[in-house]
């Protein structure tokens, strides 16, 4: 096995689990992680080795969300998704899991974040990079991500609780 697919192999479910809890639909999600490593691939003339080659390819999967909601197809999907009939598809085995793995009330309270916070979490959490790394992805220092993270979990904690008792 090359380098190149031990990245692949290492970071991939990273990938897929960053766009899954940004689309909540698998297919789309691996249709976006196939196109990052379809990019990164492409582009690997190009990295320079500023950052991590997990932080160049966590900037990619940025651009390439950004990308897909500027899309005609997002807008598509949207609206399918609001104007859909109660009768949805079986999910897959694949889907399964995932959803039994994400926490529907984690992902509410989530959802209650203000957009920074948000993107520190979920790259921290699904996307497993380093404050340093996250740092880098949204231009901010270290520190900066660390505390928002901190004190984002701590909110997130906080609710949770709430909502036990």
């Amino acid at each position: 096995m090359n380098e190149l697919e031990k990245i692949y192999v290492e970071i991939q479910p990273r990938i897929f689990a960053f766009f899954y809890v940004k689309t909540t639909d698998s297919a789309i999600a691996e249709d976006l992680t196939h196109d990052v490593f379809y990019h990164a691939l492409k582009g690997f003339s190009s990295f320079q080795g500023k950052s991590s080659i997990q932080t160049w390819i966590f900037s990619i999967a940025q651009n390439v969300l950004k990308k897909y909601y500027r899309s005609k197809k997002y807008y598509r999907n949207l609206e399918n998704m609001l104007t859909e009939d109660q009768n949805p598809v079986p999910p897959s085995p694949e889907d399964l899991y995932i959803l039994k793995e994400i926490n529907l009330e984690f992902a509410k309270h989530m959802n209650k974040l203000d957009d920074i916070s948000k993107e520190i979490v979920t790259l921290r959490i699904y996307g497993e990079l380093s404050f340093q790394e996250i740092g880098e992805l949204l231009g901010k220092s270290e520190n900066y991500t660390r505390v928002t993270f901190h004190r984002a979990k701590i909110k997130l904690q906080k609710e949770m609780r709430s909502k036990d008792e």
